[in-house]
């Protein structure tokens, strides 16, 4: 059976206690009930599950493999707010309840894992977007964003009919700005004449951008005024509210991570969600924990790029496959960057 637990950080006494429990055999909450089986758990990064995007692509590796595995699953919400200072202590808690692997969802987690993993050295560590930690127990999850991004901005190109469209990253950070670099080149490439505006919602330290749906929606109703008849969102939970001003104003939206056409909690916009630039964490986290537990666990770069279809676009909606001159300028670009041929930008 999964556990969702929220962690909260424990004062002194209550640390103690705990250490002192675990010390004489004694079980953590988050160890009530297990059977001694292999045990996984994934911290959320902001927004939680439930984000129909990033966090929800992570559950369902750790699903797959309750389902392929026998894997028992404990899942660790965010704590409230968005600095989520919590970090270390939950990270801490999963290890020492034994979940192995412990996996922290988004790059936010680098520092909370490096500080981490050393103290549990027989733990894997996953660590999601970030290759600044390393360590011999640390598994660095990484994507070539900037290469499934380059492909939507292909497609954006091809379907505009104003000539012009929009991207709009949650936070301003380096890795949101693969995103960003990958679409606007995608886009100049296909149609030097087709203007890119481009948004971010908050700057760091406010990481807001990535969990608030009406900031995405304000954003995208701006660029819409504009005259943006496509927009593409790299923005977690919050791009879910770009989709909905999109799909209202009934132009195209480009999901992200997930497929989103296929999220439930984004049914009533599916029409007009085009395609999605997908990143295959479902995988990235089912084959680390099948690691684990097959005794060969992974550590180090592991990278997902076009080449192993770790990341892509996704071809969901009916509407998007049956625009054969976009899917075969977006399949001439796929194959091109598989050989080399263009060199997809990391940085705008």
């Amino acid at each position: 059976m999964r556990r969702i637990t929220r962690i909260a950080t424990v004062g002194i006494a209550s640390a103690a206690l705990a250490l002192s429990a675990t010390a004489c055999g004694g079980k953590t909450s988050s160890e009530a009930g297990s059977d001694g089986g292999t045990k996984a758990a994934i911290a959320y990064d902001i927004g939680g599950r439930g984000d129909q995007s990033f966090n929800d692509a992570a559950y369902a590796g750790l699903a797959k493999a309750e389902k392929d595995l026998g894997v028992k699953g404990t899942e660790a919400e965010p704590s409230e707010g968005e600095a989520d200072p919590d970090k270390v202590q939950r990270l801490t808690s999963l290890a020492r309840a034994g979940n192995n692997p412990v996996i922290g969802v988004g790059f936010a987690y680098a520092p909370a894992i490096a500080e981490v993993a050393p103290k549990f050295p027989d733990t894997t560590f996953g660590l999601i977007d970030d290759t600044s930690k390393t360590g011999k127990n640390i598994a660095n999850m990484v994507f070539n964003e900037e290469q499934g991004s380059y492909l939507a901005g292909v497609a954006a190109a091809k379907v505009t009919k104003s000539n012009t469209v929009g991207f709009i990253g949650g936070v301003e950070t380096p890795l949101i700005k693969k995103f960003e670099a990958g679409y606007v080149q995608g886009v100049k490439d296909t149609n030097k004449n087709v203007n890119v505006k481009v948004q971010y919602l908050t700057q760091p330290p406010d990481f807001g951008g990535f969990s608030k749906p009406d900031l995405g929606k304000a954003a995208a109703q701006g660029q819409l005024d504009a005259g943006a008849d496509v927009i593409y969102a790299a923005a977690g939970l919050a791009g879910s509210g770009s989709i909905e001003a999109a799909a209202k104003a009934k132009k195209w939206a480009i999901g992200v991570d997930s497929d989103q056409y296929n999220q439930q909690g984004l049914a009533a916009y599916k029409n007009f969600i085009l395609t999605s630039v997908t990143k295959d964490v479902s995988d990235a986290v089912f084959n680390l924990i099948k690691s684990v537990k097959d005794g060969k666990p992974q550590s180090g770069e592991i990278r997902y790029g076009l080449d192993k279809d770790g990341v892509g676009l996704a071809t969901s909606n009916p509407a998007f496959t049956e625009m054969k001159d976009v899917t075969a300028a977006v399949d001439k670009a796929k194959a091109d960057i598989i050989a080399g041929t263009i060199k997809v930008k990391t940085a705008p």
